[in-house]
């Protein structure tokens, strides 16, 4: 497929968000402890800026969760390729994940992962396509809502290309 990238969030747009998003977390979370649970590979960008702005004592794991494949439409189906490495259970946990679109993902996650008993369990998201939904999740924390479009940069892909792009842009086919 011969396709370009357009620029949707530049740079300065998403780490000015990520600074409110992180802001409003040191709020929410003032004296208390907060578990972070990045999602593979897709959250890493996004999740580090994060932690690094957050004046909380932050914890974190990694999971690895896929309901894409190598196409640009959600196959449906959710495999945990990396499960986490420690207990969850008695903590205040936040869920990092990238984007929500149909939400299967962080539906199956979020119950999942509360059937470990954590203290709390809070997501946040980067992207949101609230239009794709099929399931009934909204996260607690959002960067931007976006239209049904195939985005990538900051951490986002097609075929495990473009995950570096310091933006987010929009895949158009040529």
């Amino acid at each position: 497929m011969d396709y370009h990238i357009e620029e949707l969030l530049s740079e300065e747009t998403v780490n000015a968000r990520v600074g409110e998003l992180a802001k409003q977390i040191n709020k929410d979370y003032a004296g208390k402890e907060l578990h972070l649970i990045i999602i593979l590979k897709g959250s890493m960008f996004f999740a580090s800026e994060l932690a690094r702005q957050l004046t909380v004592p932050v914890t974190m794991d990694f999971m690895s969760v896929s309901s894409y494949g190598d196409g640009m439409v959600s196959a449906g189906e959710i495999t945990v390729k990396k499960e986490l490495d420690e207990e969850i259970s008695g903590k205040n946990v936040l869920i990092v994940e990238d984007i929500v679109d149909s939400g299967r993902t962080l539906y199956y996650l979020k119950r999942l992962l509360l059937a470990r008993n954590p203290e709390s369990l809070k997501l946040i998201t980067l992207l949101d396509k609230p239009d794709c939904r099929v399931v009934e999740i909204e996260p607690d924390y959002c960067g931007f809502e976006i239209p049904d479009r195939f985005v990538v940069g900051y951490g986002l892909d097609y075929a495990q290309k473009h995950r570096n792009l310091p933006y987010v842009g929009v895949i158009i086919q040529d």
